[in-house]
């Protein structure tokens, strides 16, 4: 197992790892709109599913994968009635044949972020 600690990412909220690899699978921890230059969230849902995304990726770049590596997400909502907008700036990111997905509404998350999107990708 090997631990991902990746710079151009923000800074974990808790005891976790950006990522760990293990055996032809990476497992991204759930990523927040949160900038990764000044670690604050940005404003409002399509923003913060925006930086998620480009935080995930930047975490896949650093570990020489892209989006299309990516064979399962999960999506977690503050708010359901925001899916379709998320679902819009989601569609930017993957191409066909699209990971496999879920999307949940959750009570809270953390920060108070709207949006938070975690990852699994297959390495080649």
């Amino acid at each position: 197992m090997k631990v991902h600690f990746i710079e151009g990412a923000p800074k974990a909220v808790g005891p976790y790892s950006h990522a760990v690899e293990h055996g032809n699978t990476l497992y991204v921890s759930g990523q927040l709109g949160l900038d990764p230059v000044t670690n604050a969230l940005r404003e409002g849902v399509i923003h913060q599913a925006e930086q998620a995304l480009e935080n995930l990726k930047a975490i896949l770049e650093n570990n020489g994968l892209t989006m299309s590596n990516v064979v399962k997400t999960l999506v977690l909502l503050d708010n359901i009635d925001d899916f379709k907008a998320v679902n819009e700036i989601y569609g930017q990111y993957f191409e066909q044949p699209y990971p496999a997905r879920s999307a949940f509404e959750v009570g809270k998350l953390p920060l108070g972020a709207l949006v938070e999107i975690e990852a699994i990708a297959y390495i080649k």
